[in-house]
């Protein structure tokens, strides 16, 4: 179990590539939807983190509601707050809230910490850096309900 969570870190601290455009990440969730969705943890740091995979449904409904989320308050023409660690074949996502974007640059020298990660991983408890608000606790628990 030791080993299974210093891979996780050591995925997590390493490399990352930016999602940069939104049909880049239309791409990456095509390349998630069509993975095993067994393979597939879904966790929001601040919450207890997921003791088990999602299944298809939870994986379908977690990137539907998570895109449009992103697209309505990251009202870019680019998205650039999704990172992975491989394009072509993903064990880790970081999905970084619009709400904390004016944290991410010149933060007190701590590391931001994404909002929600999908991870082929079992994931760690992560502290949040920032307080998570009270409508993403309320997003999340209402997603995930029958989950538990």
């Amino acid at each position: 179990m030791i080993e299974k969570n210093l891979d996780f870190l050591h995925v997590f601290r390493g490399s990352f590539q930016g999602v940069l455009r939104w049909p880049q990440l239309d791409a990456l969730w095509q390349t998630v939807r069509s993975s095993p969705s067994s393979e597939w943890y879904l966790y929001a740091v601040g919450e207890p983190p997921p003791v088990q995979t999602a299944n298809a449904d939870q994986v379908e409904r977690f990137i539907q509601e998570v895109d449009h989320l992103l697209r309505r308050e990251h009202a870019e023409d680019y998205c650039g707050i999704v990172y992975v660690d491989n394009f072509q074949q993903p064990s880790l996502i970081k999905i970084f809230d619009p709400h904390n974007l004016g944290t991410m640059c010149g933060s007190k020298g701590g590391q931001l910490l994404p909002a929600w990660i999908i991870s082929k991983l079992k994931p760690i408890d992560l502290p949040p850096t920032v307080p998570v608000p009270q409508n993403r606790r309320r997003w999340w628990q209402q997603l995930f309900a029958s989950h538990k």
